[in-house]
């Protein structure tokens, strides 16, 4: 079973399609990076897997489960809205922008979201130091975002996002935001995700950064995916003219 499945996702913003019918399987423990141009629907897919977006048709599954819907006889039910924050906590989700509390601390971001679901505040206080520790912020859980770097506070929003205990993190280029000077500590870090055998969905135009940590390759283009395959494949012999031009143009 695939810790996410995706079957005939679609969804259409004001008559224009931009999922059209999108299939993808991703193992436990898997990276895959997900390219293409602007308006490709790439974000769209991520945030239709944790159900920010709703679909217009097909379905998501994590770890089995139906995320959005309770599932009954082959019925879907929409489920209420606590209950999808509570599937969307296994489903972490790491954006452009890190969409930091300014008036927490760091520590304090990274509680608010466990806290608001139930958990002990002093076992996910232990946890978030160690979270802290292992994106290189360990001295830092007593600062404001305001007192940080960029890329400091994206490892802080990726630090926020494992302290939920995910089952897969979704990050939709986590390094755009950045100062070129920036991105190299971000990308560090989700290669020691990668490392640690993290399943992992990332929208990304950082083809070196694909190449290196990337167990699947998938080239999406109008809403659909085009092609995948693993990354010397896609990067040394794409089978679709598209996904030539593409890698050609941003090499």
């Amino acid at each position: 079973m695939s810790a996410i499945e995706v079957r005939g996702l679609r969804k259409s913003f004001g008559g224009r399609t931009v999922l059209d019918g999108v299939d993808l399987d991703v193992a436990a423990g898997e990276v895959v990076v997900v390219l293409g141009p602007s308006g490709s629907g790439k974000s769209t897919l991520l945030r239709c897997i944790n159900h920010l977006e709703r679909p217009d048709a097909g379905y998501v599954r994590v770890d089995g489960d139906v995320i959005g819907y309770r599932e009954r006889k082959g019925v879907l039910r929409e489920l209420p809205p606590r209950a999808v924050a509570r599937q969307r906590a296994r489903i972490g989700m790491v954006f452009q922008q890190f969409n930091l509390f300014p008036h927490l601390t760091v520590a304090e971001n990274l509680l608010e979201g466990p806290l608001a679901l139930g958990a002990e505040r002093a076992a996910t206080l232990a946890r978030a130091r160690e979270l802290l520790d292992r994106v290189g912020l360990a001295g830092r859980a007593d600062a404001y975002p305001a007192q940080l770097s960029g890329g400091q506070q994206q490892r802080v929003a990726i630090a926020r996002t494992l302290v939920m205990g995910p089952a897969a993190v979704l990050l939709d280029e986590p390094t755009s935001a950045l100062d070129p000077e920036l991105v190299g500590e971000v990308l560090e870090v989700v290669r020691d995700l990668a490392a640690g055998g993290q399943t992992l969905v990332i929208v990304t135009h950082e083809t070196g950064f694909a190449r290196d940590v990337a167990d699947t390759v998938v080239f999406m283009e109008d809403g659909r995916i085009v092609e995948s395959g693993g990354p010397a494949d896609i990067f040394g012999g794409a089978r679709h003219a598209r996904t030539r031009d593409f890698l050609a143009a941003v090499r």
